[in-house]
């Protein structure tokens, strides 16, 4: 995100240009609305339904007094923000399309095949994406690793893909929930002042209870989709594997070089970058593919043409020129958002959210709820993390309850819940990434479902509440 970023508030915008609390709903009802409509009702992709919302939410600019240069700098403000993630986005294309042809994803099918079994998959997917999350501070880096290989895995040992991919993103977003090398824990820390340390020991009960009852319910989930997978079913994908690629540990020199600058402490946008040039080192070097064919896997993706259409559809990608479609909902999404706060539509409603705040508890829930909406609003999950984060900070104070309370209820509603969103950049990603379409993974996706509820039962019962802040601990101690 934008170093420099600071949301809007309400006290900084134009008295005669800003809305009331009734007239913000209205944009956002209709969002909502064509939203709903076009992906729900007519089927569209949300190219559309973001393009009328869009259009209206500018329409509404114009009535408030903006002009073009203003609604202009809102959208470009919502680029900026996301523009980390497009970039990503673009790489990891790129990346899956080079490892497929380098053998790397192929051969972690392979291997994985022999020593994993319907029935112990999906919870030991979802824990082992946790460990590599928490390792890297990455969820989507695990997702576009780990995950593709997975889903290829489960669908040899007879598990639905919806269900490998929900245990996936479950074990990398919890993972990275707990990282100190994630960019959103540092985001929601810093936007909070909150010590690194004091953020994630807050945020750690939540997070075990949350992944807990996801690995249990992963495993009820195994128990049932552990029927009998035929022996010669992975022998024939075994087969079709090894006779198109060479199968050997040379390569995985891509994972152990992308994994290791990662724990390293490398931002991911050049650890991807350099993973990606490590694929298609390894194409050329172990897989004998031309210098030329080897970028034009880069650009235009794989199409593999093995002995088993299975094999065939698993690791068939587009490549770099394959990401539009998902660049352009998240250009669409990010747009939106821009304009959305440059309005100060958002700034009204969280203003409006701290005047109906009455304890602590609503307070924590009313932020976690906040921050999903901000989530789906902006399709952005720094602005889901930034925006309450900096507007509740004053209020949290005068409920005398610590810094450490906002950032975990930010993190804990905001972070996971975007991958739930179809039209969020971490909905669209997870999706391209896996080829699951979001709605069907999201059933799966049990962590993101229950981080916020956890979140929210915490918050009704007091537990994991202080009574007392940590200033006034410290002052009776003394």
């Amino acid at each position: 995100m934008p170093r420099d970023f600071t949301p809007t508030t309400i006290d900084e915008l134009d008295p005669e240009r800003r809305p009331s609390a009734a007239l913000a709903l209205v944009p956002v009802l209709a969002v909502v609305l064509f939203l709903g409509i076009g992906s729900a009702l007519l089927g569209l992709d949300p190219h559309a339904p973001l393009l009328w919302s869009i259009a209206f939410v500018g329409a509404f600019g114009y009535y408030l007094g903006y002009s073009w240069d203003d609604l202009y700098d809102g959208i470009a403000n919502g680029l900026l923000m996301g523009l980390q993630a497009i970039l990503i986005l673009f790489t990891i294309y790129a990346l899956i399309a080079t490892w497929v042809d380098a053998g790397t994803i192929p051969a972690m099918m392979y291997y994985g095949l022999e020593v994993l079994t319907p029935t112990v998959f999906l919870p030991a997917a979802a824990v082992l994406a946790g460990v590599v999350a928490f390792a890297i501070g990455s969820s989507w880096t695990t997702v576009a690793t780990l995950g593709v290989a997975f889903v290829g895995i489960g669908s040899g040992l007879g598990i639905p893909a919806p269900m490998t991919v929900g245990a996936v993103i479950s074990g990398a977003y919890a993972g990275d929930k707990q990282s100190p090398l994630s960019d959103t824990t540092n985001l929601a820390a810093g936007v909070t002042n909150t010590p690194l340390y004091e953020h994630i020991n807050r945020m750690r009960t939540g997070t075990a209870i949350a992944f807990g009852i996801a690995v249990v319910g992963f495993a009820a989930l195994g128990l049932q989709a552990s029927g009998a997978v035929p022996a010669d079913q992975l022998a024939e994908i075994q087969t079709a594997l090894e006779g198109s690629y060479a199968v050997s540990p040379a390569v995985f020199l891509p994972l152990v070089v992308t994994f290791g600058l990662a724990l390293r402490g490398v931002p991911a946008l050049p650890t991807l970058v350099v993973g990606t040039l490590a694929g298609v080192v390894t194409s050329i070097l172990v897989q004998g593919t031309g210098f030329v064919p080897a970028w034009d896997v880069f650009l235009n993706g794989t199409a593999p043409e093995t002995s088993s259409e299975l094999v065939d559809g698993l690791l068939d990608t587009g490549g770099l020129a394959g990401s539009a479609w998902t660049i352009s909902v998240v250009v669409a999404a990010l747009a939106l958002g821009g304009l959305l706060e440059k309005l100060g539509v958002l700034a009204v409603l969280a203003h409006r959210l701290s005047q109906s705040v009455t304890s602590s508890g609503s307070l924590i829930a009313g932020t976690g709820l906040s921050a999903m909406a901000v989530n789906a609003l902006t399709a952005q999950q720094y602005m889901s993390i930034v925006l309450p984060g900096m507007t509740l900070r004053n209020l949290y104070e005068e409920f005398d309850l610590d810094s450490d309370e906002l950032s975990r209820a930010v993190e804990a509603a905001g972070t996971p819940t975007g991958a739930l969103i179809p039209w969020h950049a971490g909905g669209v990603f997870m999706a391209g990434a896996t080829g699951v379409p979001t709605l069907e993974y999201a059933p799966y996706y049990l962590f993101g479902l229950l981080s916020p509820l956890v979140l929210f039962a915490m918050a009704a019962t007091g537990r994991g509440v202080p009574t007392t802040s940590r200033a006034e601990t410290a002052q009776a101690a003394d």
